[in-house]
């Protein structure tokens, strides 16, 4: 398509909303990918769907989604549950704290919403780790609203299919997504836009890289997060100078990995319940 937009207001016709409205929706025809997320308009479904799908391949994701379903339910399920429990699940998934925020996500619920997810982008909003295209995407997807959200996939689509630089701020991105939008198609369209995105309209065919780069995982700040979090959650605890041995070789030191999975309350320190003593690393417990 590559219509060009120059620099006049970011503002399309007609026929070139058409357009490219019948170019994405051909292929969705075509090419359309089912995942279990697809299949329930479940606002918690989705919600799960959603931030599990962050930064993370929808493939791997299934097998994850169809076993937290299964043990996890509905809000009230997730809520009472252990963080370790929590963890253990999501361990694979990457970023657990992507876990722990959709835990703290379903408590909140719980208490502010009668354990019902809210409908409305602004309330979602509320919401911890729920952002600008979350509280967009779980609406949209569980209720077919009217509303369009902009993800790393749908960003590159709308910049390389109207010839826009890769710095176009992002309001004008949203507003460009906003005039797209095909009225009571909501939930298809996005579909239809992420399957285009992924299969066809990639990152190394476009050239044209998202807004933040994950960094190299082998070896990250974030590996050494989760190689512990991983050995957590599958035992009681861990002795501090058993960790200091086994990742001594971490270039930020092992203390400040502890320190922050502290910080963001996946962990804590305490005392060794055994007579030897010593500090040790658990779980955090509520």
């Amino acid at each position: 398509m590559n219509t060009p937009l120059h620099d006049a207001p970011l503002d399309l016709n007609r026929e070139q909303v058409e357009l490219f409205r019948k170019k994405i929706f051909d292929f969705y025809r075509d090419n359309r990918r089912s995942f279990p997320w697809r299949e329930t308009t479940d606002r918690y479904a989705v919600m799960v769907s959603e931030i599990m799908l962050q930064q993370t391949q929808a493939e791997r994701v299934v097998e994850k989604f169809s076993a937290w379903m299964e043990r996890f339910p509905d809000t009230q399920s997730l809520a009472t549950a252990s963080l370790k429990d929590v963890l253990l699940l999501w361990s694979g998934l990457g970023y657990n704290s992507r876990g722990q925020r959709l835990q703290v996500c379903a408590k909140v619920i719980m208490e502010r919403f009668g354990g019902v997810v809210p409908a409305t982008p602004a309330e979602l909003k509320t919401l911890p780790g729920i952002g600008e295209y979350t509280c967009r995407s779980i609406p949209l997807f569980a209720d077919n609203l009217d509303v369009a959200a902009v993800d790393t996939n749908i960003r590159r689509i709308i910049i390389h299919e109207f010839a826009l630089p890769e710095d176009t701020p992002k309001p004008d991105i949203q507003a460009l997504a906003d005039q797209l939008l095909p009225r009571g198609r909501s939930r298809e369209w996005h579909n239809a836009l992420m399957d285009y995105g992924s299969l066809n309209l990639t990152s190394r065919r476009t050239g044209i890289r998202p807004l933040t780069k994950q960094s190299k995982f082998q070896g990250s700040k974030r590996w050494y997060r989760g190689q512990l979090l991983k050995e957590l959650v599958t035992s009681e605890c861990l002795y501090l100078e058993e960790i200091a041995e086994k990742y001594g070789e971490c270039p930020w030191g092992v203390q400040e990995i502890i320190n922050d999975l502290v910080r963001d309350g996946l962990v804590v320190e305490a005392e060794s319940p055994n007579p030897q003593g010593g500090r040790v690393l658990r779980i955090r417990e509520e």
